[in-house]
């Protein structure tokens, strides 16, 4: 038996919804649908179901109901009961004709009532009992319209979706993301009566939104799960100040102070904001192949963190666009097939080249199985290559099935690099280069005049140029890589060049992406008014020069840029790499920007005691297990990174990479330019 995991974790409390699905009508939300997916797989929910037909449904307002031969339901639920989420299941359940209804909430009860405001001390008198869920129960009955039918509400915490035995994601966290200092502005201007606060590193819990405060707590009580599967004590740690306030919340969070009594294995927790290295998440320089096809190829629908992979050529469907949505799509996830994840895994921890061999690999072994006949060649991998491989499985039923999961991800490897952004991929990798090169030997002003001839609008693009939203891209890059500069006249001449050259581009755009929709506030290009595009540039420039100082507040990870000398490039060194090699350093130095987080009295009087006795302070290094929490969303490459790092500086450490997405260069001008960041939409 391997040690607990995510992949357990997501496993067993799944099981335990499963449990209760035996011949009902299943409605998930889309985070839950995800975590299915990626955990279990959906062939697992139906064997639950266990009924010819299959009635899974997505939990919405128009959901269908149920009709009189569905008389069970089981609804399962990513978000606190409240609110929207409670009105779409009175609708649901008051059209259907259900006598037994099951909801289960990944958010545990006492988040439940820190949402209805009830005092902690009040909370804590309560331990065992459920009011918030008994009071929801009989609602369901009254919904369901006979109080002696049957309603149970119950909680499971169904908070990640695990990509890979070390890593896992928060799909229902998806857009969490950490604050700048235009949050702070605005957290400001809401609260007149307040002292203000002057810069991120003043913000805590009691200044945050109430939603923000709740969503965050959501995610404590899902993490103190995992903590709870793993049987561990954790303590805390945060690199960035959006990341103390979490790590702060799992130290003092009241219901895991029992756990954590009875615990017999230790863990350190350590939270990373996303906005300190915000080049890795946009940066092209990561050799991976699943990164490439996560960035080219469809999102797949409700889902934060899968693509859609055209299955027609596999079908005796002709190619044609208008058939493309006749044939279900195929997908990375393959939990229930081993070969194919075997071969995803592969994937995940190989480089550029060395995948696509495996991804042929693979298909040739599989061909030889089903004694198909194939052609050796050896050399290079093409796409046409690989097509030609998957082509012999076409015909052939049995051979479809048996490989299926394979032939899905060998798809995705074609349509990636056959696709025109791929090309693209190494035209930002080429400049991003240029870029290092020249942030070391000029003046940003010169560094952000480059970008200007590369301005133009979409009448005068080719294929080879930047879009609005790649210049967004680029711009982030120059800005989180240079960190602190000087603002003098030229930077100030160069960014209004800029400015005016953006402006005018996306009031040129003959149809807005959604993007541009959201950060101009116009739906469509007609509406767009020059002084409109010109303002929503000012707000962008505003916020990337908070990316630019995003790390003022540190002390030892200043910077990501490494100069270069007579022997060497300047190049970028990842913050997660400075931190995992910090935290591993023989020397063990206390960690200057790696905090920790004190829960409670005893953690206080030893950091106290320590200014004159010798009392060791908590290190992250002191456990067997660590877990590394990317606020803000990841990259495969990064993941990787860590995984490897920690094998290398101490083998013997179980590492879990968790984050709240698997992130593109695309996401983060989504992030940063388009995302209400302190008022997330909990629903009420």
């Amino acid at each position: 038996m391997s040690a607990p995991g995510v992949l357990s974790f997501t496993q067993q409390v799944w099981e335990q919804v499963l449990a209760k699905m035996k011949r009902a009508l299943v409605y998930l939300d889309a985070a839950c649908a995800e975590s299915l997916h990626w955990g279990c797989g959906s062939t697992r929910l139906l064997e639950a179901v266990g009924s010819p037909a299959c009635h899974l449904r997505e939990f919405e307002p128009d959901a269908a109901g149920g009709g009189a031969e569905q008389p069970k339901a089981v609804f399962v639920l990513s978000c606190l009961l409240k609110g929207r989420t409670v009105e779409t299941l009175r609708d649901i359940i008051r059209r259907s004709h259900f006598q037994y209804c099951v909801v289960v909430t990944a958010v545990s009860h006492a988040v439940h009532l820190t949402a209805n405001h009830v005092p902690a001390a009040a909370a804590a008198e309560l331990e065992g009992q459920q009011p918030v869920f008994e009071q929801l129960e009989e609602k369901l009955c009254e919904w369901m319209g006979n109080l002696n039918y049957t309603a149970e509400v119950l909680h499971a915490p169904l908070l990640l979706a695990p990509v890979a035995p070390y890593l896992a994601l928060t799909p229902s966290f998806a857009s969490l993301f950490p604050l700048l200092p235009q949050d702070v502005h605005l957290l400001n201007s809401a609260r007149p009566d307040k002292r203000r606060m002057g810069s991120l590193a003043e913000v805590d819990a009691t200044a945050l939104t109430p939603e923000l405060l709740l969503q965050i707590r959501c995610l404590v009580s899902g993490l103190s799960s995992l903590c709870e599967h793993l049987g561990v004590r954790e303590e805390c740690f945060a690199v960035g100040s959006f990341s103390r306030i979490i790590a702060s919340d799992l130290a003092n969070y009241a219901p895991a102070k029992n756990r954590r009594k009875t615990a017999s294995g230790r863990a350190s927790v350590v939270f990373v904001d996303r906005t300190l290295d915000l080049t890795g998440a946009v940066g092209h320089h990561g050799d991976n192949l699943v990164e490439k096809i996560i960035s080219v190829l469809p999102q797949l629908p409700g889902h934060t963190n899968d693509v859609m992979v055209n299955m027609v050529e596999l079908t005796a469907l002709q190619a044609k666009e208008e058939n493309h949505n006749m044939v279900a799509p195929g997908c990375l996830a393959q939990s229930n097939d081993t070969a194919a994840k075997a071969l995803w895994e592969a994937l995940l921890s190989t480089k550029h080249k060395e995948a696509v061999m495996e991804v042929r690999r693979h298909l040739v072994e599989a061909a030889s199985r089903e004694n198909l006949p194939i052609k050796m060649s050896m050399g290079r991998v093409t796409p046409g290559q690989l097509t030609s491989y998957i082509q012999l499985f076409k015909n052939n039923h049995k051979a479809l099935m048996n490989h299926c999961g394979l032939l899905q991800l060998g798809l995705a490897t074609v349509q990636t690099l056959k696709h025109p952004q791929t090309a693209k991929w190494d035209n930002f990798l080429a400049f991003e280069r240029l870029l290092l090169q020249s942030i070391g030997e000029s003046a940003m002003s010169i560094v952000l005049n480059q970008l200007l001839p590369m301005i133009k609008p979409s009448n005068q693009r080719t294929s080879d140029d930047y879009s609005p939203e790649e210049l967004l891209i680029l711009l982030i890059y120059i800005y989180s890589v240079t960190g602190e500069f000087t603002v003098d006249k030229d930077l100030g001449e160069a960014e209004e060049k800029l400015k005016k050259a953006l402006a005018h581009v996306f009031c040129e755009e003959s149809e807005l992406s959604p993007l541009l929709q959201k950060i101009t506030g116009c739906d469509s290009s007609i509406n767009l008014t020059l002084h409109k595009s010109q303002v929503a540039v000012d707000e962008l420039f505003t916020l990337l020069r908070d990316i630019a100082g995003a790390r003022d507040l540190m002390k030892q990870f200043k910077s990501v840029y490494v100069p270069g000398s007579h022997t060497h490039q300047a190049s970028y060194k990842p913050l997660l790499k400075q931190v995992v090699e910090e935290i591993f350093n023989p020397e063990r130095p206390d960690p200057v920007d790696i905090e920790h987080m004190s829960s409670g009295l005893t953690d206080l009087l030893k950091t106290g005691f320590s200014m004159f006795m010798k009392v060791s302070r908590p290190h992250p290094s002191d456990h067997p297990i660590l877990i590394l929490f990317m606020v803000g969303g990841i990259t495969v490459s990064e993941a990787k990174m860590v995984k490897d790092l920690v094998l290398s500086l101490k083998p013997g450490t179980q590492v879990i990479v968790l984050s709240t997405r698997l992130l593109k260069p695309l996401n983060i001008p989504e992030l940063l330019f388009a995302t209400d960041r302190l008022h997330p939409d909990l629903g009420f």
